[in-house]
């Protein structure tokens, strides 16, 4: 770590996120702007240099007068996650493992790998890994009349409630590139403002030509399920635990193959509605 600061640093920006300090510092005050688009939604200017987790970024591009590209260095603290010429390259892997640790050590909430709507006063949680279609199923539900919440995190409470967590949606086209950044008002939609609590869980993936026969899940299955996407799982296991508890104690919980997201969509839509005119 000595020998990192040692290095010349031209700029930095310190924040708070989830009650963790985080600084970003980089070799070029050009890069900046860039850094504070990466940055966790809601996350706030800390009030002094101190950090618990230090991002180091060097970068080097193209030295004057050469086309030969250089390498730009990532290090958490003194670990180094990245070393590629790719600019973009290199603030994708930054923005993914800071979004990482923010999601495993945050206070006081509990992540879980999952896209999230919100609908009539309830929040669809749809739990998956990435390139398991949660981004696409989220999509459809959002153009369908949904609220838009997150495509990458269900943030919850200790009463199991889910908080907005509102990056732009990540969709790779054709499934694969690079992702593009895509606002929910480019679908029509709006993003949800305020705590929801879980009506519906929906664990599914895609599969070509399958048709939707989910079956329900009894109450421990649908923890355990949950459990599986759960980034502080290892971490704090019980906070973990008896924050999904929590979180489907009167939700309905359902698994099974899809085709189509916009096959699905409606009637995702329409069984929380129908959910709720019963009162469950």
């Amino acid at each position: 770590m000595e020998k990192i600061d040692r290095l010349g640093w031209a700029a930095g920006i310190a924040f708070v996120s989830y009650g963790l300090r985080i600084g970003i510092r980089a070799s070029s005050p050009q890069i900046l702007d860039r850094l504070q688009g990466l940055l966790p939604p809601n996350a706030k200017p800390a009030r002094g240099p101190r950090v618990e987790c230090l991002y180091s970024l060097i970068v080097r591009g193209t030295k004057v007068g050469s086309n030969v590209r250089r390498f730009n260095i990532l290090y958490a603290d003194a670990v180094p996650l990245a070393r590629t010429k790719d600019t973009d390259q290199v603030l994708e892997a930054l923005e993914m493992d800071l979004q990482l640790y923010v999601a495993e050590r945050a206070r006081r909430r509990v992540f879980v790998h999952a896209g999230v709507v919100g609908w009539r006063g309830r929040a669809i949680v749809i739990p998956g890994r990435t390139m398991s279609g949660k981004t696409t199923l989220v999509r459809a539900l959002v153009r369908a009349g949904a609220t838009y919440y997150s495509d990458e995190y269900a943030v919850l409470d200790e009463r199991g409630r889910v908080h907005p967590y509102p990056k732009p949606m990540s969709v790779r086209e054709n499934g694969g590139g690079r992702p593009m950044k895509i606002l929910p008002e480019a679908l029509g939609g709006t993003t949800g403002v305020r705590p929801l609590p879980v009506g519906l869980v929906v664990a599914t993936s895609y599969r070509e030509g399958a048709r939707w026969r989910p079956r329900r899940l009894s109450p421990g299955r649908a923890v355990m399920e949950l459990l599986a996407h759960t980034v502080s799982a290892r971490r704090d296991p019980e906070r973990a635990f008896a924050t999904l508890r929590s979180a489907t104690a009167v939700a309905t919980v359902i698994k099974g193959a899809r085709g189509e997201a916009t096959e699905i969509a409606d009637v995702l839509l329409g069984r929380l509605s129908e959910q709720e005119g019963r009162g469950s």
